[in-house]
């Protein structure tokens, strides 16, 4: 996946106007993240019940406290003068954990359900189009998505819906039970409240809109220039340029930090402002307290009471703010997965019926086939048409660029053509997709190795291959000397991306693959490359050993092996420019005789 091959976009979605019609619009569109919370309501209404109840505990436990309190300065005559406070403080004590913990239970089992949903989604999404991905996103770009983005909408769930919805069934609350004893006490509390539920959070989302998207960006950058250098490692220690390596990503890391210094910085001053709002309604109701609950004993006790129970709001309300002010930050996460949706959406064709290749394997052809990327961009491949039979070994050659690798992925129904057609046994090759890993072996430059064991490795392309069978393959390959001396033999770990073995022997693995799913067509794109000339000779004499009867497509930029080849296809501007047999274009063809006797030297007899 490349790291710099494009400028990503990463922020858009958090910058501009913040208005809340904004977001709106950008979350009316998303099918991310509301689709659970429809397909989930009743469980939800749940959580905000089991929230709201638990400040309910809360308020209630205050105010029960201060009541008993102020009753029990008084000496009562008799303990039951106090009973039913005693059990409400009780009650309330043991209510306010307990359905704290429920509401906790319940809301991140629900949370954690639904982002392994959401993995399984982007896995599913990037797979739809991952030949095209891989060529056109950056790095940065899908590992923020895995690292941030996900978890940003696990957090959207837990830090923002959930406490946001419970502060203002909460608000409806308390002004409704304060309403039946003074409609003017309800009607200021409801004023001051709306201050810290409605004003507040406007100002948070106003000074955090952009201020996230800057921070998202910078991380997308670190991750960028992080993951580059790292796989350049070697070549930073090579040229002795280790303090240029470990300042990789100080540049972005220190503009994220300015950024959430400054974010910070107003977070303290804001929480402030709402803790001297929730003093100011603390003073006018000791006041009010003191003015119209002290007409006679018992209604003193209330005093106390009602100004305690003011204060588990504080608990309550404060995190809406901070909810309202990361909006923009969850915006641009769903703008980004939204857009890659949209992006590899716009890619995809009408489904095609699946059918079946009954028999072996008789010829595959590309019928005026032109392909290129976007209308924008030009022509991969333009009228290109090849007839391949039976058995036969076909190399493509040519200039990078020229479409080589393209004609693979167009063969494995990875890209599609704008025009032309793609025929195994005269089927398109779009309905053979549901039997691809019968009919395509693939080892592409560098094949990838999981840190796993060899026997695993190998059995990626035939699961329930046996032992035998595994080692069978590895003999084929010539790697069964070599793995038998290993401590575990087939069990042992090849370490992260095989760096346990070398180049050739990691491709000479990624071979056994495919002598193990003994597919009848092989596909190669370029599977020597970076290896010493013995290397690559004894690799490309295995590879047609183990082809031997199978039809072979193989794309290489060098002619070592070439004599091997039933057909040479040499591409050049997006067409083929010569095509024939080696023998035959080394005879016949004087630029085909000068690239030979550049890469390789003479050409043994081979007939036509």
């Amino acid at each position: 996946m490349h790291a710099t091959s494009r400028t990503d976009g990463a922020g858009d979605g958090g910058q501009g106007d913040a208005s809340l019609s904004h977001f709106a619009g950008i979350w009316h569109r998303d099918h991310w993240f509301w689709p659970y919370l429809r397909q989930n309501r009743v469980l939800l209404a749940l959580i905000f019940f089991l929230g709201a109840v638990t400040f309910v505990c809360a308020g209630g436990l205050m105010f029960t406290s201060g009541f008993l309190i102020s009753r029990s300065a008084r000496h009562p005559y008799n303990i039951f003068a106090v009973y039913v406070p005693v059990v409400l403080t009780r009650a309330f004590g043991i209510g306010r954990p307990s359905f704290k913990y429920l509401e906790r239970i319940k809301s991140h089992d629900w949370v954690l359900r639904v982002v392994s949903k959401l993995r399984v989604q982007l896995y599913r999404t990037l797979s739809q189009d991952a030949a095209f991905l891989n060529e056109h996103e950056r790095t940065g770009t899908i590992l923020g998505m895995l690292s941030d983005d996900l978890d940003h909408l696990e957090n959207f769930y837990l830090r923002t819906i959930f406490p946001t919805v419970v502060a203002y069934i909460m608000w409806i609350v308390v002004t409704v039970a304060v309403g039946v004893f003074s409609w003017v006490t309800s009607g200021i509390l409801f004023l001051l409240f709306s201050l810290i539920l409605v004003l507040v959070p406007l100002v948070s989302l106003a000074f955090s809109n952009g201020r996230y998207a800057v921070e998202k960006a910078g991380q997308q950058d670190e991750y960028t220039s992080v993951a580059e250098s790292y796989m350049g490692l070697s070549d930073w220690v090579i040229t002795h340029r280790g303090e240029e390596f470990a300042s990789t990503g100080s540049q972005d890391f220190g503009r994220v930090m300015d950024s959430r210094s400054l974010q910070k910085r107003f977070e303290r001053w804001r929480n402030c402002a709402i803790q001297m709002i929730f003093a100011l309604m603390a003073v006018g109701l000791i006041v009010g307290s003191d003015l119209y609950l002290t007409s006679s004993a018992s209604m003193a006790d209330f005093a106390a009471a009602v100004v305690l129970a003011l204060f588990p709001l504080v608990d309550c309300f404060i995190v809406v703010s901070q909810a309202v002010a990361e909006v923009p930050l969850y915006t641009d996460s769903l703008t980004h997965l939204n857009d890659l949706t949209a992006r590899v959406q716009s890619r995809q064709t009408e489904p095609v019926h699946q059918t079946r290749l009954e028999g072996p394997v008789t010829s595959i052809d590309f019928d005026h086939v032109s392909f290129a990327y976007s209308p924008d961009d030009p022509k991969l491949l333009d009228d290109f048409t090849l007839h391949i039979g039976a058995g036969q070994k076909v190399a493509l050659l040519g200039p990078s660029g020229e479409g080589k690798t393209t004609i693979l992925q167009l063969l494995l129904g990875d890209l599609t053509p704008q025009a032309g057609r793609i025929m195994v046994n005269g089927i398109p090759v779009a309905a053979l997709q549901d039997q691809r890993p019968e009919l395509f072996g693939y080892l592409n430059q560098q094949a990838f190795l999981f840190n796993t064991t060899i026997a695993s490795n190998v059995r990626l392309g035939a699961p329930q291959a046996s032992d035998e069978e595994v080692r069978e393959a590895l003999k084929a390959v010539q790697l069964d000397d070599y793995v038998s001396s290993l401590p575990q033999g087939i069990d042992t770990p090849v370490d992260e991306a095989g760096q346990r073995l070398s180049g050739g022997q990691r491709q000479r693995l990624a071979l056994a693959r495919i002598v193990l799913k003994r597919t009848p067509i092989v596909l190669l794109d370029e599977p020597t490359i970076g290896l010493d000339p013995i290397t690559e000779r004894r690799l490309m004499s295995m590879i047609f050993g183990v082809s031997r009867g199978r039809t072979l497509l193989w794309v290489t930029h060098h002619l070592q092996g070439l004599e091997e080849a039933d057909q040479v296809v040499f591409m050049d501007g997006g067409r083929i420019a010569m095509q024939g047999s080696p023998a035959g274009l080394y005879r016949d063809n004087r630029r085909f005789r000068e690239l030979y006797r550049l890469d390789v030297g003479d050409l043994g007899s081979k007939g036509d």
